[in-house]
């Protein structure tokens, strides 16, 4: 339920956003709305508003939505339809010289960039809004370093604190994270300062060779190293319902020692352990009351990042000291978070667009491509972590719905625009024959995508 209305906020909020920036500067430029659609198909709710008396819908497939314009090349297509003969409304001279294509092609190019522009708009929003909030992170501290590995080539050694990746600081390992990622778009290798447990400072060159650029994957585990973790004692400090632990018998406060006869040396390595054994038995030894057990459990099989990983349904008894010695908190003012707000927003759209060329040219995995599965999953999983998250969420997929809009793809609003922008060089309109070949290209080119998003949908649920 969390994750099916997750999803609804989600697209409702983004899409209505989006329709509205087409429909309100549209109204700026004199033209008259007909119809503000959220949602495809049957209408479940409508009214009609303002002296345009534009129809409001609320329809009943919602993965989308649209602006209706007064337009004399959609009458002249109406009224050529037999089916809709002596149903097209009769529009009056004056009424005409709010149609849309009577506008000048600057007016046309606001009216098609508004809405992209008003999805971009709103990550900034969110994200000032969070950056006012304060952004809670870990502590970019290097945890295990896999041996013979590109970090472990650099000389990072576990416990050293990151100052600065490619000459920019970073002060949490988001940040690094960040920029460790766009680097590894165009960059061979970049330089890490490093702070060592004696605080000597350290320079040393990072290496991408050989990097995967698989979406799916996090860049850490691509580069060999992990973030550090607290050395939490293997104690369970909750259980969900109807787990597999709450079967098994395990109870809050149990202590795990070995598992397999193996000895256990920290909450870590039980979750490694289980993680690599999805539906195969293990034997837990534990210590409940200062007494010995021994309790068999199947972790179940589930998916995660596109693996197929073991899940016992048993959390640790937080530290919360350690915890909270991993953790920094950074504040901004009103305007530093605005800048931040933009400069994440524009940083995130130029990191897709990115993303995208290098998937044209074979260089990123074409895993990387959601469809609505996956949305619908991502929002859940956000919304169950806090409204924070939610709506950092919120705003990266305003952006990469805001991107997608502006590519030159014919029927998308970047496809529109590239028209016009044909039209200002050429003098005149692009003709019908040759936007409807570009439709026929844009439906097949958006077809395709439709097609790996759902491959990929597939490949991450339901195969694993």
């Amino acid at each position: 339920m969390m994750t099916v209305l997750a999803f609804i906020v989600t697209i409702g909020l983004l899409v209505t956003i989006h329709e509205y920036g087409h429909y309100q500067v549209a109204r700026w430029c004199g033209i008259r709305v007909l119809r503000f659609s959220i949602g495809f198909g049957k209408p479940l709710w409508k009214t009609t508003l303002g002296k345009d008396r534009t129809e409001f819908i609320l329809a009943a497939i919602p993965l989308g939505g649209y602006v209706k314009m007064l337009d004399e090349r959609e009458l002249q297509q109406e009224q050529a339809d037999p089916q809709l003969r002596g149903r097209v409304p009769q529009y009056s001279e004056q009424e005409l010289a709010n149609a849309f294509n009577r506008k000048s092609v600057y007016q046309r190019m606001a009216v098609v960039l508004a809405g992209p522009a008003a999805n971009l708009l709103l990550a900034v929003i969110l994200y000032w809004g969070l950056f006012l909030l304060g952004v809670t992170g870990i502590r970019p501290i290097v945890g295990e370093v896999q041996a013979d590995s590109l970090a472990s080539q650099a000389s990072l050694k576990k416990g050293d604190v990151i100052q600065k990746v490619d000459g920019q600081p970073v002060k949490t390992w988001q940040d690094a994270r960040w920029v460790l990622l766009n680097a590894s778009l165009e960059k061979s290798a970049v330089e890490i300062e490093t702070l060592d447990a004696g605080n000597a400072l350290h320079l040393t060159t990072l290496s991408f060779d050989g990097v995967n650029n698989n979406a799916e994957e996090d860049i850490l585990h691509k580069l060999g190293m992990d973030m550090t973790k607290p050395d939490v004692p293997a104690v369970i400090g909750e259980l969900l319902p109807s787990s597999v632990a709450v079967a098994a018998g395990f109870q809050v406060g149990d202590q795990i020692v070995a598992l397999d006869h193996i000895a256990v040396k920290n909450w870590e390595s039980v979750v490694s352990y289980v993680k690599e054994s999805p539906n195969k038995q293990i034997q837990f030894e534990v210590l409940r009351h200062q007494q010995s057990i021994r309790i068999n459990a199947t972790p179940e099989a589930i998916t995660e990042n596109g693996s197929t990983v073991g899940r016992l349904g048993a959390s640790v008894k937080v530290d919360k000291q350690a915890l909270e010695n991993l953790l920094v908190e950074v504040n901004y003012s009103v305007l530093e978070s605005l800048q931040k707000a933009v400069e994440k927003t524009w940083d995130t759209s130029v990191f897709s667009l990115k993303m995208l060329a290098n998937m044209v040219t074979g260089k990123v995995s074409w895993k990387g491509i959601s469809g609505p599965v996956s949305i619908a999953s991502f929002a859940g999983e956000s919304a169950s972590l806090g409204i924070k998250v939610f709506l950092g969420f919120l705003a990266l997929v305003s952006i990469s719905i805001g991107v997608l809009n502006l590519l030159p793809i014919p029927v998308l609003d970047g496809g529109h625009l590239m028209y016009y922008i044909v039209e200002i060089f050429k003098g005149s309109p692009v003709s019908e024959q040759v936007m409807m070949m570009g439709q026929k290209i844009g439906l097949g080119v958006l077809g395709l995508l439709m097609m790996v998003a759902i491959f990929n949908d597939i490949n991450r649920f339901m195969i694993g």
